[in-house]
């Protein structure tokens, strides 16, 4: 499963629907859409020379712009491939989202993101549509109908701060360390750790703030490969 498509259910099922009171999910989704790419092999961050610029000062750039077959990460590929002079994460995350004052700029925002998740997890069985009452006005939500995939996404969430501890925050599996990097993007951390215990959850929570509160240039520097650099990034960008 892919991480934009992980991050999609976990941010949306932790409710059934995507909260109006998180502003934060829809950065998370798009710094998701960064590191998939990366993963995939279609964009890098720009080598950091002698000069040994932070993440955030570092350009995307274009590695492969051969077609992932999402549609989602296709359509962002396109915006950052058709761009010059490059962008780096940071811009390119408040871009993709809309949050920009200039209205030249403003065809970068990828719209209805959650719209179209929610409409794929429907597809694939995973979610269901009903509208829901919310005393002024109905909203469309997306309840479970396979709880399977949601619950599998929160285990090895947990799972990988208690029972799978790496120990340090650079040897938690590449997927694993993009997935808790997102759910604290986007504000949905400790609803993921809701069903432990006390003394489980600070024990959760006391090792994700030792990755979350890590230094993101300094943990780059711990691994050669593109796409963990860019899962340390998309952390800076959002602790900035």
């Amino acid at each position: 499963m892919t991480i934009l498509v992980a991050h999609g259910i976990f941010c949306l099922l932790l409710q059934g629907y995507t909260s109006f009171w998180n502003d934060s999910i829809s950065s998370g989704l798009r710094g998701g859409v960064m590191i998939e790419l990366a993963i995939r092999g279609r964009i890098y961050l720009e080598p950091p020379t002698m000069r040994k610029r932070r993440l955030l000062d570092r350009k995307v750039l274009v590695r492969s712009d051969a077609p992932t077959g999402d549609v989602l990460l296709d359509e962002a590929l396109k915006h950052i491939k058709a761009t010059q002079p490059p962008e780096g994460v940071a811009s390119w995350i408040q871009l993709l989202t809309g949050e920009t004052w200039n209205p030249m700029r403003m065809h970068f925002q990828m719209r209805n993101v959650r719209e179209r998740l929610a409409k794929s997890l429907v597809e694939k069985g995973v979610l269901t549509t009903e509208k829901q009452n919310f005393l002024l006005f109905d909203m469309t939500t997306h309840p479970l109908s396979n709880s399977g995939q949601k619950e599998q996404l929160v285990q090895r969430l947990q799972d990988s701060l208690l029972e799978r501890w790496a120990g340090e925050a650079h040897r938690l599996q590449r997927r694993t360390l993009a997935l808790l990097v997102l759910a604290h993007a986007s504000d949905v951390l400790e609803g993921s750790l809701g069903s432990l215990s006390d003394e489980r959850y600070e024990m959760a929570m006391t090792r994700s703030r030792a990755v979350l509160e890590a230094e993101p240039d300094a943990q780059a520097c711990k691994s050669s490969a593109a796409a963990d650099e860019m899962i340390w990034a998309v952390l800076a960008a959002t602790n900035v």
